[in-house]
């Protein structure tokens, strides 16, 4: 995965995720969006262009929420592309994360809130 980092204007920095969020990329990646977060009061990040997601990159944006809350700071997700949708709704973090930024990304978190329940009642996916 490579990170590209864009400062904007009042602190503001949009973390742009490109290509795969795995255990392989995540060890080069993490100072990189660690330091994002450490240069600005919000944080953006934009998984559009994420092809594929496991447990490694999922961590990497637990540890960015984690880290920017106990800061006082705010960090979003932005356009999850599907594979990052599906590794959020696999694992029930979509609430955690809050509403993404951006897109048909508040339609998708809704659905995928509804997917979630549906699985939790019945054991199996919803349509």
């Amino acid at each position: 995965m490579a990170i590209r980092i864009e400062i904007g204007p009042e602190q503001r920095c949009r973390a742009v995720v490109d290509g795969s969020m795995t255990i392989y990329e995540a060890a080069a990646d993490k100072p990189v969006l660690l330091d994002a977060l450490a240069r600005a009061a919000e944080t953006e990040i934009d998984l559009s262009s994420v092809r594929e997601m496991d447990t490694a990159g999922l961590q990497l944006l637990v540890l960015a929420r984690r880290e920017s809350l106990n800061a006082g700071k705010v960090v979003r997700l932005a356009r999850p592309s599907a594979a990052a949708l599906d590794v959020l709704e696999r694992y029930g973090l979509t609430a955690y994360f809050g509403a993404f930024a951006g897109g048909d990304a508040a339609a998708r978190c809704e659905r995928a809130g509804r997917r979630t329940k549906a699985r939790a009642k019945t054991g199996r996916r919803a349509p």
